[in-house]
């Protein structure tokens, strides 16, 4: 266990353990929850599993049909400067010949270099 949990505010104990968000402490029954925020939540991977970030190049790996439109974004088309949104589409970006659209992220794959 690397986390160090904060000692009870009520009784100061340092027997203090964690269920979810929940901290408990054991001899007083105080219970109240953790300040952390969870940064975990909002990483947002590739079809192969790389961590992407805003800015990022990435390729679409397979063709894709835009809802409402006769237009495909082909395989290998590449897209640059990506901003990631929370969503179901967590990429916003603009694909060369179309336009500014959403893409899921699991139809990319980052570019290295």
């Amino acid at each position: 266990m690397t986390d160090q949990l904060p000692p009870c505010p009520e009784c100061s104990s340092a027997y203090v353990y964690q269920v979810d968000n929940l901290l408990t402490c054991p001899e007083c029954g105080y219970e109240w929850v953790s300040e952390e925020p969870a940064d975990t939540a909002s990483e947002v991977r590739d079809s192969v599993g790389n961590t992407l970030l805003d800015g990022d190049t990435v390729t679409v790996i397979k063709d894709l049909k835009i809802k409402g439109s006769s237009s495909v974004v082909k395989v290998g088309t590449k897209v640059r400067g990506i901003r990631l949104v929370h969503g179901e589409h967590d990429i916003d970006c603009k694909v060369p010949g179309i336009g500014k659209m959403g893409l899921k992220s699991e139809f990319v794959k980052k570019v290295s270099g």
